[in-house]
């Protein structure tokens, strides 16, 4: 099937933003709509196996594996360098496939991809502590809410693809 993406832009922008609330699921999307809407651009490129079902598959389960992870006392916040750089990478990762698959340039993809999931790191990380703070309602319980709205944004992205 043809990938037919009208917008690439706001399609890179939003799930871009997307790994700034869980960093593996930029790419599990990304993975999924590509393959299952092979681009010919992407064939001969250092980011084909983005279209492999196998990877889709893959980074499926370690984007189940994060929701848990992040519900864990233990996991560092969104904003410490690693977690950003990770978060940052996960965007220009997804970013410069969607781009490169649309007849985009790589670069500009990776680039607003990065700048998409930094913004979104520090947005959705103040916006849970300040519902947490200001309602009392647990942090777990907030960031299932927010695993609700990644898994939702990423099924209306797969559907617009």
């Amino acid at each position: 099937m043809q990938l037919k993406i009208s917008h690439p832009f706001w399609q890179v922008v939003g799930i871009g933003a997307l790994a700034g609330m869980r960093t593996s699921s930029a790419p599990a999307i990304t993975s999924h709509i590509l393959s299952h809407h092979r681009s010919k651009r992407l064939e001969h490129s250092p980011l084909s196996f983005m279209q492999s079902k196998t990877v889709a598959d893959t980074l499926k389960f370690l984007s189940m594996g994060e929701l848990v992870m992040d519900k864990l006392p233990s996991t560092p916040n969104r904003i410490k360098p690693a977690g950003l750089a990770f978060r940052c990478l996960s965007g220009a990762l997804a970013g410069a496939s969607i781009n490169k698959a649309t007849g985009g340039k790589v670069l500009a993809g990776a680039l607003l991809g990065g700048a998409a999931a930094i913004a979104s790191t520090y947005i959705t990380f103040i916006l849970r502590k300040t519902i947490v703070k200001d309602t009392g309602i647990i942090d777990p319980i907030i960031g299932a809410i927010e695993d609700a709205l990644v898994i939702g944004a990423g099924i209306s992205l797969a559907q617009i693809a």
